[in-house]
């Protein structure tokens, strides 16, 4: 009994002593956009309150200009792509993009740039500061930008009348302890972003529906959201209701708090549904679909899959923390289902049946927890974003339907048959003979395919969960990722960070769990 306080009490002092000396920078974006439809280009202005919060003194900033990428075969992007056989129809045929205009300036004064030294990362500039950014001081940074949006292949881009604009304005890398991150744009890899406050000012012809990161201030145009959605709600036998637009153009305005990234969709001809979620502290959420008006639309019911999920990530994990959660239908993706972003998730899956549309939505709406609320690097580490949540999404799934995204139909009578706690054993004793020789542990870059990728980020790492789970219970599991959630949520947590909250969560050494993460092969 001694030896286990003694073991509390370390950690206790250890995860202290972290908290105390913990930082992150802070922003806050100013961003005016306009799209041109026909030229398939984005307009803006931005400015960025840029507080530094670490200790350092700051001679430059990195920035992602992330449009870049997009702009011939020679970036890391379009390199990667090209070097997997599973990826390259992408390429097709394809518009590129790219970023022009930049004119920074840093406290009113002329800012230069400099090239990144690898030659790929066309889409990493560094901008020199006029004058060191000392340590608990800010600086305001402007530029003007202009962005040429390229076919959607990847994540950003246009496809018809729908524009996807994700990673689309100049955004600085991270600073944490460890430096700076100013890695390039990938495809197999995702992101790492500051937290920042954002407005944002949205003007496009007046046909288009949106659905953004944040709450649409809009007044006017809200209410209209609203008042459709709810009939598309409560009448979704019958047809839909649309929006009524007005001639020319308009303006919407977007705040989004505490959040990591910021992006926004925009199609014609949208249908809308709106609803609630009464979460159990009592707190409302609103919630948004937005989908192609098709006939006998299965999305008719998305609407109940994005308040299920919310509710129940919220009962798992801890309360959502944002005001609205939307989901919004893409265009078909041919290497995922949806990409995710702050209070909204692009779904890009034309071809699901129920069950398969609700695990994607719940999947892309639970990255709201794992990417945004938990702000970890999800280059360096994409199981700590992908894995754990694909984890919550089969068990969400087994619950509801006796159902699992991988085996889909080719589930067996007697299998779904089964209590769900024997179903989930069944589930996953099945995906642990699929073999999967990366260690979980693996940067993004490092993957030869998206196959691994998908195996051991996504797959590999809920096994991982799910081998705590088998040996301490599903509460503790509960329990560990609640205590998880309330230290690091809106923070930039380490894998170090989160054995560090399961270990005080559940009172044990969790080294030899965690070493699981760098083993090569399967568990057993």
């Amino acid at each position: 009994m001694k030896q286990f306080i003694l073991f509390v009490l370390i950690i206790i002092s250890f995860e202290g002593f972290a908290q105390r000396n913990y930082w992150q920078q802070k922003l806050e974006y100013t961003i005016d956009v306009s799209l041109d439809d026909k030229a398939k280009s984005l307009n803006g202005t931005q400015t960025i309150v840029y507080k530094n919060n670490s200790p350092d003194t700051l001679h430059y900033i990195w920035f992602h200009i992330w449009p870049n990428a997009y702009f011939n075969d020679s970036t890391a992007l379009l390199k990667q792509i090209r070097n997997d056989s599973s990826r390259t129809t992408k390429l097709d045929k394809y518009d590129k993009g790219y970023i022009t205009g930049l004119n920074f300036k840093v406290d009113k004064k002329p800012a230069t740039t400099s090239p990144h030294s690898n030659p790929q990362y066309i889409d990493i500039i560094k901008l020199n500061l006029p004058e060191p950014l000392l340590p608990g001081n800010s600086t305001t940074i402007e530029t003007f930008f202009k962005v040429k949006l390229p076919s959607y292949f990847s994540r950003m881009g246009y496809a018809e009348n729908e524009f996807m604009i994700c990673q689309w304005y100049p955004k600085p890398a991270v600073y944490d302890k460890t430096g700076w991150h100013e890695f390039p744009y990938l495809d197999m890899g995702e992101f790492y972003s500051e937290y920042g406050d954002y407005k944002v000012n949205i003007t496009l012809p007046a046909d288009y529906i949106v659905g953004a990161t944040g709450e649409l201030q809009t007044a006017e145009e809200l209410e209209q959201y609203k008042t459709i959605g709810r009939k598309n709600t409560e009448h979704r036998n019958e047809s839909f209701a649309l929006y009524k637009p007005k001639a020319g153009t308009k303006t919407l305005s977007y705040i989004a708090k505490n959040v990591p990234d910021f992006a926004w969709f925009a199609d014609k001809g949208t249908v809308i549904q709106y609803d609630t979620i009464e979460l159990k502290s009592g707190k409302t959420v609103e919630a948004f679909t937005y989908f192609k008006n098709k006939k006998n639309t299965i999305w008719k019911n998305s609407i109940d899959y994005i308040k299920d999920a919310t509710s129940k990530y919220s009962e798992w994990i801890g309360e959502y923390e944002y005001p609205t959660v939307q989901t919004f239908e893409g265009p078909k993706n041919n290497a995922s289902g949806g990409m995710e972003y702050p209070m909204i998730t692009l779904i890009t899956d034309p071809d699901a049946t129920g069950e398969s549309l609700d695990g994607v939505i719940t999947h892309e709406v639970g990255h709201n927890w794992f990417m945004s609320m938990l702000g970890n690097n999800e280059r360096e580490h994409p199981w700590q974003d992908e894995g754990l949540n694909t984890y919550f999404q089969f068990r969400y799934e087994a619950e509801k339907y006796r159902y699992n995204s991988i085996f889909k139909d080719s589930i067996p009578a007697e299998v779904k048959a089964l209590p769900l706690a024997d179903f989930q054993s069944a589930i996953y004793g099945a995906l642990g003979q699929i073999p999967m020789q990366t260690p979980i542990d693996t940067p993004s870059e490092k993957y030869g395919s998206a196959e691994d990728y998908g195996l051991i980020g996504y797959i590999k790492t809920a096994i991982w969960v799910y081998i705590l789970e088998a040996t301490f219970g599903r509460e503790s599991v509960d329990r560990a990722f609640q205590y998880y959630f309330n230290e690091w949520k809106n923070k930039h947590p380490q894998p170090i960070d989160m054995k560090t909250s399961f270990e005080k969560a559940l009172g044990r050494n969790l080294d030899n769990y965690f070493k699981l993460l760098k083993k090569e092969g399967g568990f057993l």
